[in-house]
């Protein structure tokens, strides 16, 4: 009888799975049936730029979108925002550019990235509106772009400085009787501070206060030039807490006028011309992406290849960078002869050490045969710039967080923890002394010790070269600017690990050039297939758990949370990887 339930419930539960799916496959045809391949965003639109969306690398199509109602699923990746904002220029049915402040996570050079081609459409003369009830300081700096900032007048704009905040766990794995074993190359190589200190070390805290010193000039210096106001004076507004409210906003310039909401809708239907009392035609970039062809056309091909996330061994996670996805995607590149360069788009702060030589080494394959222009993104640190470093021409904006060139490897002694709290106790046999190296049920041996910061050794020895040989400097040199440190692009520019600030549209302008081109399309990689079994366990499932946990403890233990489950990550694999992560402010 218990062999019947069991097969029965089973038997149940596949069929409710494949009925749940069968629905979704209905209605994913039943909407393409239905719904049109070309919105009609009618003749007086107003694209809009939600700051409060997150803008990944790369568009990832899902056409069950209008199922899920998730309206993060629909935002258009970083680079077809770009070339949205450059087709709306000289498209008659957008009459302006509205930016909507929303409290904005994205990186510094995305917002980089964002304001230039904000910048860019306003050569078309179309006015650009930013309007929000608060503004973040990320919100502004994409804002000074806009002829005009408007601000509730209920809201504010947050004027503070930057900081920067790391996570310390030394404390509470002491409390557990959890010994984390550290090694490392570098002086600089901050990653495995939160494991074996409880502040900042005089290294770190330098380091910080340079690469955020660097953000924060350039902010001050850009909203400097928008708003006709000295930096001095800027930045003592932020040192008194000048800025306390939006009167405090508008009597200090920093924005152009206070309004509700009602009101800045009657401004812009004034703007694009339209009859008072009906409704602003605001366009989203995900309906905008749907009707514009704002993608080029050509004969030849530039391969564009969107590596973003974690750097890990073989195959990886949607949001990761799989060495064996990796290496199979750049092969093909390189052996495809219809293209005829390669544009390598790397926002990421490292992982794996070998997984970054396994793609290190396909990209000098195929620097081989093609031009390989890299391009960085937010991050292009640690193992990020080790996947960089051997491009033809490396471009990073100014914001960009790069470098990190140093490695470290972890492992975590358990024996008291199983011990002492929880009345846990191993034994064995082994047929060699280092059959269990890297067990958490004991300490390692002084010898183990040794074995693990020789691998460390090695491993940074053949960064910097690999650095060396990319950039054409020697190793003593490559030696001084390394030792793990942390550099923006702006600064690495001067010490050679950046060629040029420039945006990834500046980086294939690049490519088209070395290549000997200017008729071509761009081919896109990883590519963009739509994949049910993705959708289900990757884009719904996952995002189901992380709702209901941030639910329960709120946005920043689940952070918190997040940055203890990477630990797993770490355990035993050399890393080349930023600081376990910075709350960036």
């Amino acid at each position: 009888m218990k062999s019947f339930f069991k097969i029965f419930f089973a038997s149940l539960l596949a069929l409710v799975i494949f009925t749940v799916i069968g629905v979704l496959i209905l209605l994913y045809i039943i909407g393409n049936a239905t719904q049109p391949s070309k919105p009609d965003i009618g003749s007086k639109g107003l694209l809009v730029l939600d700051l409060g969306a997150n803008f990944k690398e790369q568009t990832k199509d899902n056409p069950l979108t209008w199922i899920t109602g998730d309206p993060s699923d629909d935002v258009p990746g970083l680079y077809d925002v770009v070339r949205m904002l450059h087709y709306a220029k000289y498209d008659s049915s957008i009459k302006g550019l509205y930016i909507k402040a929303g409290w904005n996570s994205n990186g510094f050079a995305t917002n980089e990235e964002l304001r230039q081609a904000i910048l860019d459409f306003k050569q078309s003369k179309k006015f650009v509106i930013a309007y929000g009830e608060v503004f973040s300081q990320k919100d502004y700096y994409v804002a000074t772009a806009a002829d005009k900032i408007y601000c509730n007048p209920s809201g504010g704009v947050e004027w503070d400085g930057f900081s920067a905040k790391l996570y310390f766990l030394k404390g509470l794995l002491d409390k557990l009787e959890i010994e984390p074993e550290v090694f490392y190359a570098g002086k600089f190589k901050s990653a495995t501070e939160p494991f074996r200190v409880t502040q900042m070390t005089d290294a770190n805290r330098l380091q910080t206060t340079v690469w955020l010193g660097d953000l924060y000039s350039n902010f001050l210096l850009q909203t400097s030039a928008a708003r006709k106001i000295d930096t001095a004076q800027l930045h003592l507004w932020a040192n008194t807490g000048a800025i306390q409210n939006a009167n405090d906003a508008l009597t200090h310039n920093l924005v152009d006028g206070l309004k509700y909401d009602d009101e800045i809708k009657a401004q812009l239907l004034n703007l694009t011309g339209s009859k008072e009392g009906s409704e602003v035609n605001f366009v989203s970039l995900g309906k905008y992406a749907k009707a514009a062809d704002f993608e080029r056309e050509g004969e030849d091909k530039i391969a564009v290849i969107f590596a973003q996330g974690d750097i890990v061994g073989t195959k990886g996670e949607e949001g990761q960078i799989a060495s064996d996805d990796f290496v199979k995607i750049i092969s093909k590149a390189r052996l495809d002869k219809d293209i005829k360069a390669i544009v390598f788009r790397v926002n990421s702060p490292g992982g794996s050490s070998l997984a970054s030589d396994v793609i290190w080494r396909e990209i000098t394959l195929a620097k081989k045969v093609k031009p390989v222009i890299v391009s960085m993104g937010d991050y292009g640190a640690s193992g990020g710039y080790y996947i960089s470093c051997n491009g033809d021409s490396i471009y990073a904006d100014r914001g960009t967080i790069t470098g990190s060139i140093g490695v470290f490897s972890l492992v975590i002694n358990m024996q008291s923890f199983y011990k002492n709290k929880l009345g846990i106790t191993f034994d064995g046999v082994k047929t060699a002394p280092y059959a269990d190296m890297e067990s958490s049920a004991r300490p390692l041996t002084e010898q183990e010790k040794r074995f693990l910061q020789a691998d460390v050794d090695t491993i940074y020895a053949k960064f910097k070269g690999r650095v060396a040989d990319g950039r054409k400097k020697n190793v003593v040199y490559i030696d001084s600017i390394a030792q793990g440190r942390v550099w923006t692009g702006q600064r690495a520019i001067g010490i050679g690990l950046v060629d040029k600030i420039g945006t990834l549209q500046d980086a294939i302008d690049c490519a088209a050039r070395m290549a000997k081109t200017t008729s071509y399309r761009i081919k896109e990689y990883p590519e963009n297939k739509f994949s049910l079994q993705e959708f289900l366990h990757s884009s719904l499932t996952r995002s189901i758990k992380a709702d209901a946990i941030k639910e329960k403890v709120g946005d920043k233990q689940y952070k918190l949370l997040e940055q203890t489950e990477k630990l797993q990550q770490l355990l035993g694999i050399p890393q080349s990887r930023l600081p376990f992560e910075y709350d960036i402010k």
